[in-house]
């Protein structure tokens, strides 16, 4: 009887010990829902890729499924994002819906990217750093850009100057569609998230850009180095070379070793050119430029090619009142003196010559060092086949040269014998003088 009592006092005790070791069902689930986080429509959080199909993407977000994409952001866009991870990479997630029809929740992918952006373009707006975006359109009023998810804004008073500088207004259009495709510097001077408005300056960020940039130049560059730049304007004076950042002028006077009426030309706005670096004037930011310097000069050499007596054919680049200047080749004219020109006697070389026109010409003198060089085009005995009348003009021309010269010898002759009879005595004592005169006594 002992033994009965024992085992089921033992059992008696055993009961609740078992029931309050296993846990109701109800209080499991209530456990399970404790520890499965709450996403709230709206959020972003951050989430695991599990799968990525063509139909079909996969996020764990902690919840009791994974997450699904949402069917729109498949292609497009949001696809291009997605590329950019692989499974297993962390990827920020928009919650569409905590739990669709099927137990999945429904995030997006493109919404989530697209609220991080507005997050950088506010703090791009208080820091004022500079970022690039690439130009995708244009219309009347400014350029528009894709920055990631974004498209931002570019007015016509923000494109950067330099775009169309000595062009009319008119010339704007085409400096915007040159844009398309581009990637360029800008600045945000604008955001407005509830608008969707973003808007961004190239002016301003191109001017940041080109202090700092001249600022380096004026520091590291020397007088002898040589740059490579773009020509971005012309004026009469010469021609402005961008050469990284800091824009030099090159002088009309160091565009050619040759005869330059106008900047114009030699050069075009736009043509990429070797300059040679002549001052750099840290004080007043400024720096000169030469593109004849990185070239031969002409007259160092001219005595290798030419010499006195020589036949040459040149052109006739400009007349006027005491000659005309023949270029024999690029970089050396020559001085065709007015006397030289023709036998007959002219009042101006342009009864002859006339600008443009092809001579055959005799060296006379050459100069080197002073860069001169004398010509004639009446010493030419070709001269003959171009003039129908040059054996009466030499005829004339010797005929005026031998009265000169005759005119002149009788002027000396003449002189001469005045000069004579002012030295000679008076009056001579001759013979006959002598025959009529009585000898005094004595001798």
């Amino acid at each position: 009887m002992e033994a009965v009592n024992v085992a089921e006092e033992v059992g008696k005790v055993a009961e609740p010990i078992i029931a309050e070791s296993q846990p109701s069902m109800q209080e499991v689930f209530t456990e399970e829902e404790i520890s499965i986080p709450q996403v709230a429509p709206g959020t972003i959080v951050r989430g695991v890729l599990v799968k990525v199909a063509d139909d079909e993407v996969l996020v764990d977000i902690g919840t009791k499924t994974e997450a699904v994409l949402h069917n729109r952001e498949l292609h497009g866009l949001a696809r291009e994002i997605l590329n950019r991870y692989q499974v297993g990479d962390e990827i920020p997630v928009y919650v569409v819906r905590p739990e669709s029809d099927t137990g999945h929740a429904v995030v997006s992918i493109l919404r989530a990217q697209t609220e991080v952006d507005w997050d950088e373009m506010e703090r791009l707006l208080q820091s004022q750093e500079t970022f690039e975006v690439e130009v995708t359109d244009y219309n009347r009023g400014g350029a528009v850009a894709r920055v990631n998810t974004l498209r931002g804004f570019i007015p016509l008073s923000h494109i950067d100057p330099e775009r169309y500088r000595g062009n009319r207004r008119s010339a704007m259009a085409q400096a915007l569609a040159e844009m398309v495709g581009q990637k360029v510097k800008v600045k945000v001077i604008e955001v407005d998230r509830r608008r969707g408005r973003l808007i961004l300056s190239e002016k301003l960020a191109m001017e940041e850009w080109r202090r700092e940039q001249k600022a380096r130049l004026l520091r590291e560059l020397e007088e002898g180095d040589i740059c490579v730049g773009k020509v971005t304007g012309i004026c009469d004076f010469g021609a402005f070379v961008d050469i990284g950042g800091a824009e030099g002028l090159i002088h009309i006077s160091e565009l050619s070793w040759t005869r330059v009426s106008h900047p114009g030309e030699v050069l075009k706005r736009g043509d990429e050119v070797e300059v040679y670096v002549l001052d750099v004037d840290r004080d007043r930011g400024r720096i000169s430029l030469s593109l004849k310097r990185l070239q031969p000069e002409p007259w160092s050499t001219v005595e290798e090619r030419y010499y006195v007596g020589q036949i040459i054919e040149g052109k006739v680049t400009k007349l006027t009142p005491f000659g005309a200047f023949v270029e024999v080749e690029p970089g050396i004219e020559g001085l065709l003196h007015i006397s030289e020109i023709s036998f007959k006697r002219i009042n101006h070389p342009r009864e002859v010559l006339q600008e443009g026109q092809t001579v055959r010409v005799q060296i006379v003198s050459l100069d080197p060092v002073h860069r001169r060089m004398g010509l004639s085009l009446k010493r030419v005995a070709e001269y003959e086949k171009s003039s129908p009348d040059w054996r009466r003009d030499y005829e004339e021309y010797v005929k005026a040269e031998e009265t000169e010269t005759g005119e002149a010898e009788a002027v000396v002759e003449s002189d001469e014998a005045s000069v004579t009879s002012a030295e000679e005595p008076a009056t001579e004592v001759g013979p006959s003088d002598d025959a009529g005169v009585e000898p005094v006594e004595g001798e």
